[in-house]
């Protein structure tokens, strides 16, 4: 991905982009791709570890594993308009903070993937560990045989912020006024990102 340095995000900004916006692409060498929920374990290796996992009816497992990957992780986004700057001529631009995580899959075995199903469980409905109703041991158990978890300790770790940072601080409050009159939803999200961001202090 391109970064230049004004767009650079700091790695634990990175990382809590991925907390934030766990629903990721992961991609192989052979440019096959798979949309999936990942979760970030931050203290396991420098960047952190990716866990996860596919159906076991996804042939994509079988070509990824012990295989190099990249995931890539989408954070708001919005358009932009030419409009909204107080500096004069400017072109219409899309912002956006997006991260890209590499590192080699690895398969993890039954009893470590039955334990990411609970965690999975635990962070994302909390309510389903204990609820028997709805999710038996039987069930579960069913259910983890048509899987296959893996996680990808991170080697490489790129956060981009393309928030308009570069610009004059008119020209920021302009697009901050833009998104804000906005109706559309990610417009509103982007704004909300950008107010969370420090803009002006180059800390991402």
């Amino acid at each position: 991905m391109y970064v230049p340095p004004t767009l650079r995000m700091a790695t634990p900004k990175a990382q809590a982009l991925i907390e934030a916006h766990p629903f990721g692409v992961l991609i192989g060498d052979d440019l096959q791709a798979t949309h999936l929920p990942l979760q970030l374990s931050r203290d396991e290796g420098e960047f952190g570890t990716l866990y996860g996992h596919l159906a076991r009816a996804n042939p994509h497992w079988q070509a990824l594993e012990d295989r190099r990957v990249l995931a890539i992780f989408t954070g708001p986004h919005a358009y932009v308009s030419p409009t909204w700057y107080a500096t004069r001529p400017a072109v219409p631009t899309w912002n956006y903070a997006a991260v890209h995580a590499e590192g080699r899959f690895e398969r993890l075995d039954g009893a470590a993937t039955a334990a990411l199903i609970e965690r999975s469980l635990a962070h994302f409905e909390p309510g389903l560990v204990d609820d028997k109703a709805t999710l038996d041991d039987s069930f579960r158990d069913r259910l983890l045989a048509g899987i296959v978890g893996f996680r990808v300790p991170i080697a490489s770790l790129q956060g981009k912020a393309k928030l308009g940072q570069q610009r004059s601080a008119a020209d920021q409050a302009g697009v901050a006024a833009g998104l804000g009159d906005s109706a559309a939803p990610e417009a509103q999200a982007l704004l909300r990102y950008m107010h969370d961001q420090a803009l002006g202090t180059g800390e991402y």
